[in-house]
């Protein structure tokens, strides 16, 4: 590319970044604006000025977060009958396709959110339906510098002109210098290379389930934040107030890919792990395998039920209470009767037991009053309110009546479930002693992953506990909005807000966030809201009762989800007990609404890794979707063995094979000590590695989601699922596959995690 094109380029990146500091500046003059007011005036006022505050606030970080790289594209149109103009940026045959929208001061579209439909074309045309566009040029950028640019010509006019041939401009470079670029520990959107097969899946529309299959490497983590940035961006109005929810499979997958999301402009995504689904609890560890696939079973559902169930008893015989100074004979059959007026509610055990404390409360006031008429005393309605009264404080009668039927937390419903083995017998009269076991602990152990979407189920069938409710803003919710509509029009109209914010817009801040809370704070605190859309990563891992629990956060439905049927290696997943495509996994859930679409494309991997890979995967028998990847490498998979010295039976734990791990590591950073490298390890050798590579490598080594920061990372199988590395190097590979219930699949996710070169240190 001739000086003068990149000159010309650099000058128009100059000019959108002026633009975008403008844009910032503006922003924060008006925020500055607003803090200045004073406290006082109506609660309108007020809401109305912390509204614009936030509004501003995350405007402010929408602009920052998309500073680095802001532009990196441009399309040539097919426009022969347009002027040309001598600024790039108001010519009608350009558009310049950026991470973000942005206007000059004549609200002439400048620079193209890449979302918008008329950027589709950035990623959709080729040479065979260029789509109406003549060419495409793609900007590499640093931070706020243009280093280079490609183009690739689709018409012949401008081939001839500038005496190229087709494959002189094809395109390509700006995507292999993405590919074989270092990796951070940090996963970096791809929208600058977003290719044509991921575009088509990003920008499908939102109805139903949308699961995206797809081998190593194909891009599906990044085609699935992608997409919940453009729908967020297609579908603004149904999901800003809802939300989005983003969950992965570990905290260390979720703190590699945070940073996507909000260099696309969106940062108000809930981002959760499976350990992080229940409001409250938090678990980073689960159980053993044969106890996670049990609780993950769908049979925890009846034992849930039958726990509850069991916590609304009649009592085997009379009871003496005593109310004030009379002593009161309570039959069962009075109780039986509260019970099955509650019970024919059909709500959850909290909120029935409301209904159940009212009747049992109105029999034993009736009783009362039938026993003081009986010697002879008269009694007005006022009598018979304060009998109420003085049965409902009585002592006797709140012990019979928790008895009875006791208002429940799931933390307490799960951890007596699991520390009284009496109890657990007497629900579970067909399960062997052996399998009961499984589930008990004491009651003060620490919550695993598989225990979650018990509490979320315990939850549900409990129901919230008694909450005031204020009646009165319900009644008038509807009229207030009017008001409130009305009075921020005025608002906006007064502060020249106008293309900034909407009345509507301004509202739902101060109406919803009235408690200072972001809508990604209040819906990850509150375990009944339910969301617009939710993305599932690594979906392939799910057990029954997880997916059960992600359905309650989204009754619609309304999903994608990505993952791969061969990397499945979860015990307690759908696909555990033979399962081997998603109808196995979802179709039970969703039945005939959702659809499917692969990736074919394998762009992380050297072929030379990939075709081992798939070597061992095909020789386990595992579904793999076959994957064409994009480049060779330069490195062939090395193979390092040890002789062994540990007995028969055991993994191998000698000095010799941390030792030769070492020497691997040493190795792969001579030939580069600038990248990224991942140690995979069996769980039992975790310690021993991770001790030598630190005691070798210092500060520069760590472990675990922590150690993603450092350019050494030790790490187990599961650990590294959704990952990626310049280097991986695979300790004890036989010990990877040992301790995985599905065998050769986590072997088969360790061996693909590199971008650049494999060793593996066998035994």
């Amino acid at each position: 590319m001739h000086d003068s094109e990149l000159d010309r380029e650099r000058n128009v990146v100059d000019d959108l970044y002026a633009l975008l500091d403008g844009l910032r500046e503006d922003t924060v003059q008006r925020l500055a604006a607003v803090r200045r007011q004073t406290a006082g005036g109506t609660h309108q006022a007020r809401s109305e000025r912390d509204a614009y505050a936030r509004l501003y606030e995350d405007r402010i970080l929408q602009l920052r977060d998309v500073e680095p790289r802001l532009v990196f594209g441009r399309l040539q149109l097919e426009d022969a009958e347009a002027a040309a103009s001598a600024d790039p940026l108001r010519d009608p045959r350009l558009r310049y396709v950026g991470r973000t929208g942005l206007r000059d001061d004549d609200e002439h579209t400048v620079l193209l959110d890449w979302r918008a439909p008329q950027a589709s074309a950035f990623y959709q045309a080729t040479a065979a339906n260029p789509l109406g566009v003549a060419a495409r040029r793609r900007l590499t950028m640093r931070d706020r510098e243009v280093l280079r640019v490609d183009d690739e010509v689709f018409d012949a006019g401008l081939l001839a002109e500038a005496g190229k041939r087709p494959d002189e401009v094809s395109g390509d470079a700006a995507l292999m210098a993405a590919l074989v670029a270092q990796r951070t520990g940090r996963m970096n959107d791809i929208v600058a290379t977003i290719q044509a097969e991921q575009d088509a899946i990003i920008r499908s529309e939102l109805r139903d389930a949308l699961v995206v299959q797809g081998g190593p490497g194909t891009g599906k983590t990044a085609v699935a934040l992608h997409r919940a940035a453009y729908l967020l961006y297609a579908h603004r109005q149904k999901l800003a107030t809802s939300g989005v929810l983003v969950v992965g499979p570990t905290r260390a997958f979720l703190t590699y890919i945070e940073e996507v999301l909000p260099s696309l402009g969106e940062t108000g995504v809930v981002m959760q792990s499976l350990g992080e689904l229940f409001p409250g609890a938090s678990a980073d560890s689960d159980d053993p395998p044969a106890t996670a696939q049990l609780k993950g079973s769908k049979q925890m559902t009846g034992l849930l039920r039958a726990a509850v169930d069991s916590r609304q008893k009649v009592p085997a015989e009379a009871s003496v209470v005593q109310v004030d100074n009379e002593r009161l004979v309570v039959e069962p059959s009075l109780v039986a009767d509260a019970l099955r007026s509650a019970q024919r509610t059909g709500k959850p055990h909290n909120t029935a037991r409301i209904t159940f404390v009212k009747h049992a409360l109105s029999a034993l006031t009736a009783q009362l009053a039938d026993q003081l008429r009986s010697r002879g005393g008269t009694l007005d309605d006022e009598d018979l309110a304060v009998l109420r009264e003085d049965v409902r404080t009585s002592y006797d009668v709140r012990v019979l009546l928790n008895t009875a039927w006791l208002p429940l937390t799931p933390e307490k419903l799960i951890a007596d479930l699991y520390a009284r083995p009496q109890w657990l017998a007497e629900l579970t009269p067909r399960w062997s002693e052996e399998k009961r076991e499984l589930l008990l602990r004491p009651r003060d152990a620490a919550v695993t992953i598989s225990d979650i979407p018990l509490l979320d189920e315990a939850a549900e069938l409990l129901g919230e506990l008694p909450e005031a409710q204020d009646q009165a803003s319900k009644l008038h919710a509807k009229e207030q909005r009017k008001r409130d509509l009305r009075m921020a029009r005025s608002a906006i109209a007064d502060a020249g807000a106008g293309a900034f914010v909407t009345a509507a817009q301004l509202v739902d801040e101060s109406v919803s966030h009235g408690d200072g809370l972001t809508t990604a704070e209040r819906a990850a605190a509150d375990r009944t809201w339910t969301y617009g859309h939710v993305v599932v990563d690594e979906a392939q891992e799910l057990s029954p009762m997880q997916w059960r629990l992600l359905v309650r956060r989204c009754p619609m439905k309304s999903f994608t989800i990505v993952g791969d049927i061969a990397q499945s290696s979860s015990a307690s997943s759908t696909l555990a007990g033979g399962g081997r495509s998603w109808a196995d996994a979802i179709g039970p859930l969703f039945k005939d609404h959702w659809r499917l679409e692969q990736l074919t494309v394998n762009y992380r991997t050297p072929a030379q890794i990939a075709r081992e890979a798939e070597t061992l995967a095909r020789a386990a028998g595992l579904p793999i979707t076959p994957a064409r990847a994009v480049r060779e490498g330069e490195w062939p998979v090395r193979d390092v063995s040890v002789t062994a010295t540990a007995q028969s039976g055991q993994v191998e734990t000698s000095d010799a094979l941390v030792a030769a791990s070492i020497d691997a590591i040493e190795f792969d950073r001579a030939i580069d000590d600038t990248g990224t490298l991942a140690v995979i390890v069996p769980v039992v050798l975790a310690d021993d590695v991770t001790d030598a590579v630190t005691h070798r490598f210092g500060s520069q080594a760590g472990r675990g989601a922590p150690g993603l920061v450092k350019p050494i990372v030790v790490l187990t199988a599961q650990d590294a699922k959704g990952l990626e590395f310049d280097a991986v190097v695979i300790v004890h590979p036989d010990g990877v596959v040992a301790e995985s219930a599905r065998g050769a699949s986590a072997l088969y996710v360790a061996m693909t995690r590199p971008t650049q070169r494999l060793t593996m240190v066998r035994p």
